[in-house]
């Protein structure tokens, strides 16, 4: 697929860190209950580590459990899509940037309604970005 920001990889190494390297360009995950967002619950959104593309909002985060920040829906549809991944011995469905192509991780279909999904996400995969304080006028 033609992706809107394509960069060699040598660029993808520099840009990111060793960790969003692995998580975002080579498919990697990070350890349960170990990333930056999966206890955030500021008021913001949440935007690709690699391309800053706006993916998902706080207001659309829940607790799952699971030890990984999890929304129920995406906050901009059109910059997530989704592809089969039989990677471990599994059969998931892997969520990317669909304007990069990185690795954000896998949505479940045992979320919360209204959707009953579940967007199980790597924290090095995304950067929030608080909402601003409307009292400073912004």
């Amino acid at each position: 697929m033609k992706r809107k920001i394509e960069k060699p990889d040598a660029e993808w190494r520099q840009a990111l860190t060793p960790e969003q390297y692995h998580v975002t360009r080579e498919k990697g995950t990070e350890r349960a209950f170990t990333g930056k967002y999966w206890n955030t619950w500021t008021k913001g959104t949440y935007n690709c580590a690699c391309c800053g593309a706006p993916l998902f909002d706080a207001a659309h985060k829940f607790d799952a459990g699971c030890g990984w920040p999890s929304f129920w829906t995406a906050a901009e549809p059109e910059n997530v899509e989704t592809a089969e991944d039989f990677s471990h011995f599994m059969h998931r469905t892997e969520v990317l940037c669909h304007q990069c192509g990185a690795h954000l991780g896998h949505v479940f279909e045992d979320g919360p309604q209204p959707t009953g999904l579940r967007y199980c996400i790597n924290s090095a995969s995304i950067e929030h970005v608080p909402e601003a304080d409307s009292d400073t006028g912004a």
